[in-house]
């Protein structure tokens, strides 16, 4: 017995920027696809031309590449493959013929009913407390080829009469479905209605579109979000209506990605009411409308893979810290849960702490080192390695690795008020000075010799060593805080050390 290879696609509309919920997406199908041998294709759906934004469909393919999602097949990809084109706009004329075919079957029809009429019988339905729903009951009044004779639908089609293609929705069926994830799914074809497949405007609803392209493009497993699990019925019944029950991918519908209080989907609006990103990448639309990413907030992609791959799948381990080779080792769709999973900034800080301690030191210089120089400080990717090293232990995010490093660069402009009324009296001035002429005349400047010089000047002399260190920090810092005194001290050297002194002494009163 011979099995298909996997093949898997994720496919957004270019309506603006990805959300993380669509990420998960398509981080879920990769890592499926890897641990399977198969393929990963991006797929566009632009099929409503109406919500089109022109730079959507680069910051999609942007975002997956600054995540390591590498896209095998379509847009992105470095070799487009061989079922393109990959965006549907292009592929117009493929829709109409299979929805000819299904008119031709018997399992579509077409329907000439106007915007207003249509409008006029929602109305009246809502007035009446009777939602209006076009479907096997009302379509028997409607104007559609069901209830035109073969002449009048001919003439109408002549006179280039508006018309879209509805699909033909079985009357009071049990429709039987099988989710990955969901297991049984049952629907009845009396709740749903016979949605429109092919536009006036010559376009395919995203149904048949979508459903024509995973069968064309051998798609063996559909990996989506739960908001589409209500369209799965009609996908099924479309897959049977052509005939291509046998090839029909296997469904899997995921789970929402939940606000973090818990309740409602988290959407696109939720980051700047609650102050995180909700985008990998920050975002400036045509119209002037701006959203903060993750890259630019300061994550490292690791650390944002890591988080959405534990937003609804779980490995059964106590793991938390995965690598992308990792979660494609562990994934699979089995664990994959079925309620939403709440976002938790604050775990989220707590990966991207995680991820750069784990980051080589090198790598954190690179992310950080065009920050700096934007200052005007004058640097070496060497010397940055280094602060990295020193710092990193205490940095959520990448900027911390200057916000909380400056003073590796430079000298402080002012001194922490608080600390001078705890720690400075009439004595220090004197004591720093004596410190000062110890350091000069040291031929190591090491930080473990200079540590135990210091400290042994200050045993000498029977000082409070808290007091003296905090002063000295003060001094080279311009606070009480920053990364283990003495390691400064050899990192900017014996001439900053001794000037940064001298200089607090004098301004210090």
């Amino acid at each position: 017995m011979t099995h298909k290879k996997i093949r898997v696609r994720f496919a957004p509309s270019p309506t603006g920027p990805l959300h993380m919920g669509g990420v998960r997406t398509a981080l879920f199908n990769y890592l499926f696809a890897r641990k399977h041998g198969g393929d990963f294709l991006l797929r566009i759906e632009d099929t409503d031309q109406t919500r089109f934004v022109r730079n959507a469909e680069k910051y999609i393919v942007d975002s997956l590449t600054w995540c390591g999602i590498t896209i095998d097949e379509g847009i992105g990809a470095v070799n487009q493959g061989e079922y393109g084109p990959y965006r549907q706009s292009e592929r117009k004329n493929l829709y109409r013929n299979f929805a000819y075919d299904l008119i031709a079957s018997g399992n579509a029809y077409y329907a000439f009913d106007t915007a207003e009429e249509l409008n006029t019988l929602r109305e009246q339905g809502e007035a009446a407390k009777n939602p209006f729903v076009y479907n096997f009951e009302t379509r028997k009044h409607l104007c559609n080829s069901l209830t035109l004779s073969e002449q009048e639908v001919a003439q109408r089609i002549a006179d280039n009469q508006p018309y879209v293609i509805r699909f033909k929705m079985p009357e009071n069926q049990d429709v039987h479905l099988y989710d990955e994830i969901r297991k049984e799914v049952h629907f009845n074809t009396k709740e749903l209605d016979d949605k429109v497949l092919y536009k006036s405007d010559g376009m395919p609803t995203y149904h048949l579109a979508n459903v024509v392209d995973d069968y064309t493009m051998g798609i063996t497993h559909v990996i989506r979000g739960e908001e589409w699990l209500s369209s799965m019925p009609l996908h099924v019944l479309l897959y049977r209506a052509f005939g291509w029950e046998t090839d029909m991918p296997k469904f899997a519908h995921l789970p929402l990605i939940l606000k973090p209080q818990g309740q409602g989907k988290l959407s696109k609006r939720d980051g700047d009411k609650l102050g995180f990103p909700v985008f990998p990448l920050n975002w400036v639309g045509d119209d002037g409308e701006t959203a903060a990413g993750y890259k630019e907030t300061g994550y490292l992609p690791e650390a944002f893979v890591n988080m959405l791959a534990l937003l609804g799948w779980n490995p059964g381990t106590e793991q938390e810290i995965f690598t992308m080779d990792e979660l494609i080792d562990a994934f699979s769709l089995e664990r994959v849960g079925k309620s939403g999973s709440k976002f938790d900034p604050e775990k989220t800080k707590w990966f991207n702490q995680q991820w750069i301690q784990r980051t080589p030191n090198y790598k954190l210089a690179e992310l950080i080192l065009p920050t700096i120089l934007e200052q005007g400080i004058q640097t070496s990717p060497q010397y940055v390695e280094k602060v990295c090293a020193l710092v990193k232990e205490r940095a959520v995010f990448i900027q911390d690795l200057w916000l909380q490093a400056t003073y590796f660069y430079k000298a402080p402009e002012t001194y922490d008020e608080k600390v001078i009324q705890k720690r400075w009296d009439s004595s220090i001035p004197a004591i720093l000075q004596e410190i000062c002429e110890i350091l000069q005349t040291q031929n190591t400047f090491s930080s473990t010799h200079l540590e135990e010089t210091i400290k042994q000047y200050i045993h000498n002399k029977q000082l409070n060593m808290g007091q003296i260190f905090n002063c000295i920090r003060l001094c080279i810092v311009g606070t009480s805080a920053g990364a283990h005194l003495f390691d400064i001290f050899e990192m900017i050297g014996k001439t900053e050390t001794i000037a940064r002194i001298q200089k607090a002494i004098a301004t210090i009163h």
